[in-house]
């Protein structure tokens, strides 16, 4: 089996089992969701790890109108023989999906609910045939069918379709509820939480408290919402976290998993650049694979052998998380220099122990460090370190957090970067171009050793780092620059253009291995730009050429006027 078709972007188990995409076993879950018999399950784990996926498995196996024996044939579960006769396509189940109920304003994301509640009720028109149904629920069901119910009615969607279905099949419903959280996080960013929380609240409580024709009911989510606000009343509620134990193998793919798949495909050399970049997730004790980033790695080796590992997480989670934590700690009335520590702590690849609260509400998340730290967790853009003893993490209920892998690294510096660059662009300059452009170095030096102080470092402080450094300060301010471009005979660093005047400035910028070091490294930039001939090729056309090395050590820097070149017109 070396060419399996990857599952990308699928999420109808029906579909991946009929089609023979390769799939990874998680049928397990059925039955140890039905070892405890807990009315409402609630299942938290960050975007792409699986959760949309569980819940149509789930749908397939347990839906009466279903005839799913094939599709499950060599599975897991298949063998557990009284379990598949109890349960198997023997109750009514509603599946429903929240995701795509978010929009930038109350009455668009309404609509969008109104619609979604249509379409189920829609697939499940046969209960208007039925004699069992009550005639004022027939009535109810065409309101909503036609999206002409008001939003107190819209409340009783769920709840009444329970109702008519548990009258139909005399058995009692499956409610099962995907990325419930979705409205909530759009309508806290859209400033219309309160009213999405209402309707949200308001369908949801329904369906899931004291409710007669409930079985059981098993919810998804990034986040748990505080119970007070949404499973406040709801008996027998138990929720399964990133921190729980219960369920920890069933998102996301073990090692195991990850080594049989790279069996399958011939791909097994590539083991050690996938651990790294995808793996690095601790959910309870479990470490974890991000599976969509897996398949796609995978599915991409399939066409090319040699492609090296990018980030495919990164287009599909809302990673503004990062940029508003960034922006909230740099702030002109807020400034957290303990904050960006944290972030050059995580970035060199070290740990961090913060106090994680699991029940948040999305309107009060940017209310504290603790709520955001505790997002960033929740959300997969950290995990925690494992324990080394019990009483790693029992001091002070803190947790050990670290970035998980090199994906999520890139991630951060990407956000980090942009960041920066938006940020200096917005800063007056003036006095920083002024002092380069007369040739005044020890003023550089003081003003741009200020504004590198004032950064959250790369993780490495590489010469890449301090390049994308010197021009994010030119970006944005009318000079036009030129990176790492052949001039002469080598390659510049940087290269900035003042067309209005005629004027050009060459930087060569090198890394210091100490601070001592900061002279000698600026004397070897100096002799390659001589030695290059860099400025040469200016003689025409510009009035003049000023030349920099500048060295760095951490966020130490030193600035020296090599060459300042007037050429007579």
């Amino acid at each position: 089996m070396n060419h399996p078709v990857m599952p990308l972007g699928l999420e109808s188990f029906e579909e991946i089992r009929r089609q023979g995409y390769y799939y990874i076993d998680k049928t397990e879950m059925i039955a140890r969701l039905l070892q405890k018999s807990f009315k409402v399950n609630l299942f938290t784990r960050p975007r792409r790890f699986g959760k949309s996926l569980a819940i149509k498995m789930l749908e397939s196996f347990f839906d009466i109108r279903k005839d799913s024996e094939d599709i499950f044939r060599g599975l897991n579960i298949e063998k557990q023989e009284a379990l598949c006769r109890e349960w198997r396509n023997q109750w009514p189940v509603i599946s429903v999906t929240l995701k795509e109920v978010e929009d930038r304003n109350f009455t668009s994301a309404r609509e969008k609910l109104k619609i979604n509640c249509a379409d189920l009720y829609k697939e499940h028109s046969y209960l208007l045939n039925s004699d069992r149904v009550d005639a004022a629920d027939r009535k109810f069901f065409e309101r909503i069918r036609y999206q002409e119910a008001k939003d107190e009615e819209l409340y009783n969607a769920w709840y009444v379709l329970m109702r008519m279905m548990h009258a139909h099949f005399g058995r009692k419903v499956i409610l099962l509820i995907d990325e419930y959280d979705v409205p909530l996080a759009m309508a806290n960013e859209g400033g219309y939480y309160d009213e999405m929380l209402g309707l949200v609240r308001g369908l949801m409580g329904k369906a899931l408290k004291s409710n007669p024709f409930l079985k059981f009911a098993v919810v998804t989510g990034c986040l748990r919402i505080a119970k007070e606000n949404i499973f406040s009343g709801t008996n027998h509620f138990v929720s399964d976290t990133i921190n729980g134990e219960r369920f920890n193998e069933f998102f996301g793919f073990t090692h195991n998993e990850v080594k049989k798949l790279l069996q399958d495909t011939g791909f097994e050399a590539h083991e050690e650049e996938i651990r790294r970049w995808y793996n690095g997730y601790r959910f309870g004790s479990v470490d974890i694979y991000c599976p969509w980033d897996v398949l796609n790695y995978v599915n991409a080796l399939q066409d090319d052998p040699d492609k090296k590992p990018e980030s495919y997480w990164e287009n599909t989670s809302h990673n503004g998380i990062l940029r508003n934590f960034i922006e909230r700690a740099n702030t002109a009335e807020q400034r957290d220099a303990e904050v960006n520590d944290k972030f050059e702590i995580l970035l060199s690849g070290g740990c961090i122990r913060e106090r994680i609260e699991q029940n948040l509400t999305y309107d009060t998340i940017h209310s504290s460090e603790e709520n955001l730290w505790s997002l960033l967790y929740l959300t997969g853009y950290l995990t925690q370190v494992k324990q080394e003893s019990p009483s790693d993490e029992e001091d002070s209920g803190k947790l050990s957090l670290r970035i998980p892998n090199e994906e999520v690294k890139v991630l951060f510096r990407k956000t980090v970067a942009e960041w920066f660059r938006e940020r200096i662009s917005k800063t007056d300059r003036s006095e920083l171009f002024q002092a380069l452009w007369s040739g005044d170095d020890e003023k550089a030096t003081e003003i741009i050793s200020d504004m590198l102080f004032d950064t959250i470092s790369y993780y490495d402080y590489k010469e890449d780092f301090y390049h994308a450094f010197l021009a994010g300060i030119f970006a944005g301010a009318g000079f036009y620059v030129e990176s790492n471009r052949e001039h002469g005979t080598g390659r510049t660093d940087l290269v900035v253009r003042d067309r209005s005047r005629r004027r050009v400035m060459i930087i060569e910028a090198k890394r210091a291995d100490s601070e001592k070091m900061l002279e000698k490294e600026c004397e070897k930039a100096a002799e390659q730009i001589t030695k290059n001939r860099y400025a040469g090729e200016f003689s025409r056309g510009y009035r003049s050429v000023i030349c920099y090395g500048v060295a760095f050590f951490n966020k130490m820097c030193l600035v020296k006027n090599i060459i300042n070149i007037g050429y007579d017109q």
